[in-house]
């Protein structure tokens, strides 16, 4: 564990792993860098894995307000700068957030799994306001189960009636990982708000010239598969993939079928660095 100083003089922890090339991880909404353990063990005999926590969680400093992605774009640029690293994997709301960072920054590698972005509608919203609703009355187990269900429409959990879901996420709660969820609740929100305020064709994200991988896991979230595709077709150096026999967090869980892509996809031939798009 070391610390770094962000732009704005903020100390940000980093936690390393691993040797090789580095990667560096943007977490997912709701979540510390606590489950992505797995993922850091498996690749670290390759690579070099920097861990750190997105700002307002754990030992990250807080966010500064009104919130914008830009503070984490620039959090991340100092990480990029002081290990060297060319290379990154974003997770749901943390794709989102190193996407709009491939835009401006010099990353010459980029995997996505599940990067929560919008095209053209293609992001499921319904369940925005009434999560913030039930949070705004106080009932974060009843905005935390309607969140659950908005994001994982495939689920059969998703299809219970809604007074069951809200117990289970009760009980839910009482878990490390559901308490994490639930504290963090607000925040998730929030980040969903602005990506679908960034919804809209994809030849937004055209700018993005790095080598890009799409992932999504094929008992996921479905409407990803169609968002990697129409991503691909706008982006200049991007290809899909599918991964079997996994759900939105395939990634904490970090099994062979879900790393090996990656590792393929990172320890290919190294091609010229572009230059940073401005």
């Amino acid at each position: 564990m070391e610390r770094i100083t962000a732009r704005d003089g903020a100390s940000i922890v980093l936690h390393s792993t691993g040797s090789g090339p580095g990667i560096v991880v943007v977490h997912g909404g709701g979540v510390t860098i606590d489950v992505y353990g797995r993922l850091a063990t498996a690749l670290a005999d390759r690579f070099t894995v920097h861990l750190y926590n997105r700002r307002g969680r754990a030992d990250a400093p807080p966010r500064s307000m009104p919130y914008t992605f830009d503070q984490d774009i620039d959090d991340l640029a100092v990480v990029l700068e002081h290990t060297g690293s060319g290379n990154v994997i974003g997770h749901s709301s943390g794709g989102f957030i190193a996407l709009r960072a491939a835009l401006r920054l010099p990353i010459d590698r980029l995997a996505l799994y599940d990067a929560a972005i919008s095209i053209d509608g293609g992001s499921p919203s319904a369940w925005l306001e009434p999560a913030r609703a039930a949070l705004r009355r106080g009932d974060t187990a009843r905005g935390l189960a309607i969140t659950a269900a908005g994001i994982n429409p495939q689920m059969a959990a998703a299809k219970l009636p809604l007074g069951v879901r809200v117990a289970i996420t009760r009980a839910f709660m009482r878990t490390p990982i559901g308490r994490t969820m639930g504290e963090l609740l607000p925040m998730t929100l929030d980040e969903t708000a602005l990506i679908l305020a960034h919804d809209g064709p994809a030849a937004q994200w055209d700018g993005v010239t790095c080598e890009v991988l799409l992932t999504c896991g094929a008992d996921g979230p479905p409407y990803y598969i169609d968002l990697n595709e129409a991503l691909a077709r706008a982006l200049p150096r991007a290809r899909t993939l599918t991964i079997p026999r996994s759900g939105h967090d395939a990634i904490n869980r970090a099994y062979p079928r879900m790393v090996e892509p990656l590792v393929d996809f990172f320890a290919a031939p190294v091609t010229p660095q572009r230059t940073p798009h401005t």
